[in-house]
């Protein structure tokens, strides 16, 4: 395997901009000015304007800007703009004042991170011609400390602008730092490839591997030089390649050709030996960016929907992930082990599911396996909360066809009310309550988790996703999301807060009476947002706590509050029993009918007796309008003919 220079692709397409900083008398302006002319100045005004380098000077023939800076502290606020800009950083220091050099670890490196300037630093050390020659300290005893300590340096120099020593070389570390960084790619310290970097090798690899037996043939090494590099390998090349590889790591190679384990190594003997140009071809041939997830333009453009329609998997997609599952249930036991799935998201930058809110918000078995409804679970859960990252993740683990062609956009919501029918398959269920009313315990129960008598107070927003099973052999996703007492407000602060809800259920604890309070508050609440944004939900009313006796008056009270707001009487649960008297069915079923059980505030009510009068008032008037209107009309006729027949 062969590689030149890449053209940094989608790395940097504007150009580079360095800017050098270091404190005063360092030699930054020498240096710009030698590296841009081929000459040492005699005198250099204070602070240089912006330096382009010349086009030809580096072989990725990106243009590079250089910025000189005042390290004055009348300056200091153009100086933190100007490193904020950068692509990269120069830090300068004087061979011959080791005071400046101490600067670099106690103030520039310090303030480097204090703004929040997170891109490469190149260290230099300048007047080398002025350095003292009795001092027996290298270049790497000096800067091995400060590396340690500030992980951010790519590279250190020394180099001077008076004698012509390594000039241009400054400024191709820098520009080479931002076009093939070693940071996403290699961890120094541990000599080892990142995590990412191989995830993404090991797509290519897979990609590459045309007859999926594990190893890239000579044939398949040729096409993937061919597309990397726009040249074909000559057969002693590829012999070569593979001796090399064999020699350091016998299992890098097989009969078959090439095998991952060698592919991965080719690689990190590239960076090793200062060849990334070569690994960052190859990823941004295969749409790579340097965060080393893929470009937009591998990915859907945004999707424009209205705020009450959703997004959620085509059946080809689901199709995909049913073969996708099987393959990787190695032991065939119906479930993906945690070791399984991993392997399934080895060629995604990370694994999308380690994290909130999709740890914990499917059903598992006791070894922490997903079944296949659980694995369709977290993928409609994605889907519906971050689709784009969806789909990315899709293309990872190799989804063949078009990208948009795995996802699709639902209809407006207000449209299904009209239609009295919903064409979602995933119905997404805001659950309301009280501290403590069991809302935890429904969520735990939906997914197959035990009853847990200590009370965990819920503090953030949480998921749980799985599939009911309805009348008539119909199958939906319901997605339950929590959201807790004290984050109703600020939820019902957004306009489109209840857009995106398909149902709302109120959980109360039916033995206390202030439970059953509180959540007829946010009952009313939610209703009254829906009615004044038109994002009017249907809403039940769960009595949990059934194993519990009823306070005094809880019947009655339920009773009269569902009539009067037109909703169905409350459904009693006990999560601590297991029963759930079909409570997840009936909330889907709920969901489908939109047009259903929408409750009526009595604001709400005034305010449709309102319109009701408005419009029945402009009906008389209208039919008022018509009456005079026709008898003008018949006047009119009658006074002609009177006139006519005298």
């Amino acid at each position: 395997m062969a590689g030149g220079s890449s053209s940094a692709g989608n790395a940097k397409s504007g150009g580079v901009r360095i800017v050098v900083a270091g404190d005063r008398g360092t030699g930054k302006s020498s240096l710009i000015v030698t590296a841009a002319t081929d000459t040492f100045p005699t005198n250099v005004p204070p602070v240089l304007p912006p330096t382009p380098m010349p086009d030809d000077m580096y072989p990725d023939r990106v243009p590079v800007t250089v910025i000189d800076t005042s390290s004055s502290l009348e300056n200091r606020g153009r100086l933190a703009e100007d490193l904020k800009q950068a692509d990269a950083v120069v830090l300068t220091y004087a061979c011959d004042q080791p005071a400046t050099l101490d600067r670099l670890s106690t103030f520039w490196l310090p303030e480097l991170r204090r703004l929040e300037v997170r891109v490469p630093v190149i260290v230099v050390g300048c007047k080398l011609d002025l350095r003292d020659e009795q001092q027996p300290i290298t270049l790497e005893q000096v800067m091995s400390p400060i590396m340690h300590q500030f992980r951010e340096i790519e590279t250190c120099i020394e180099c001077s602008a008076f004698n012509h020593i390594q000039i241009p070389e400054v400024f191709y570390y820098a520009q080479k730092a931002v076009l093939h960084p070693t940071a996403p790619l290699f961890d120094q310290e541990s000599q080892t490839l990142k995590p990412r970097c191989v995830r993404a090798l090991k797509r290519i690899f897979i990609l590459c591997d045309h007859d999926r037996d594990g190893a890239l043939s000579d044939a398949e090494l040729n096409d993937f030089q061919v597309k990397c590099f726009n040249a074909p390998l000559q057969p002693s090349e590829i012999v070569g390649v593979k001796r090399v590889v064999e020699e350091k790591l016998p299992e890098g190679v097989n009969d078959l050709g090439l095998t991952l384990t060698g592919f991965l190594f080719l690689h990190a003997l590239f960076i090793e030996k200062g060849r990334l140009e070569t690994t960052w071809t190859v990823l941004r041939k295969f749409g790579y960016n340097n965060d080393i997830r893929l470009v937009d333009d591998q990915l859907p453009p945004p999707i424009k929907r209205a705020p009450d329609q959703s997004v959620e998997l085509t059946n080809e997609a689901v199709e995909y992930l049913k073969t996708a599952f099987n393959m990787f249930d190695i032991d065939g036991d119906g479930a993906l082990r945690p070791a399984e799935l991993e392997d399934l998201f080895s060629t995604t930058p990370e694994s999308p599911w380690i994290e909130a809110p999709y740890e914990d918000a499917a059903d598992k078995n006791a070894l922490g396996g997903l079944s296949l409804d659980g694995f369709l679970s977290e993928w409609v859960l994605m889907t519906l909360l971050d689709p784009i990252r969806s789909v990315e993740n899709l293309i990872y683990i190799g989804y063949p066809g078009d990208p948009s062609s795995a996802i699709r956009v639902t209809r407006k919501r207000r449209t299904d009310r009209r239609k009295q029918q919903t064409d979602r398959n995933v119905l997404q269920c805001f659950v309301f309550g009280p501290h403590q009313s069991g809302k935890s315990a429904l969520l735990d129960a939906f997914i197959g988790r035990p009853f847990a008598d200590i009370h965990v107070l819920t503090t953030e927003e949480r998921y749980a996703v799985n599939a009911v099973d309805l009348p008539g052999g119909t199958r939906k996703t319901l997605v339950l999301r929590e959201i807790p007492e004290d984050g109703v407000k600020m939820l019902l602060s957004r306009k489109d807060a209840l857009a995106a809800c398909d149902i709302a259920i109120f959980v109360y604890d039916s033995s206390d009476e202030s439970s059953w309070k509180r959540a007829t508050k946010l009952l009313v609440d939610v209703a009254s947002q829906g009615e004044i944004t038109g994002y009017e939900v249907p809403c039940l009313m769960v009595a949990a706590k059934d194993d519990l006796d009823p306070f005094e008056t809880a019947i009655q009270d339920a009773t009269r509050v569902t009539q009067d707001m037109g909703m169905e009487a409350p459904v009693p649960v006990s999560a601590k029993l297991g029963d759930f008297n079909s409570l997840f069915r009936r909330i889907a079923t709920a969901a489908e009918h939109p047009h259903l059980n929408i409750p009526e505030t009595e604001a709400g009510r005034s305010r449709r007796n309102y319109n009701r009068l408005i419009n029945r008032s402009l009906m008389v008037v209208s039919v008022g309008a018509a009456v005079a209107i026709v008898g003008l009309a018949a006047y009119r006729v009658y006074a002609a003919r009177k006139n006519s027949s005298s």
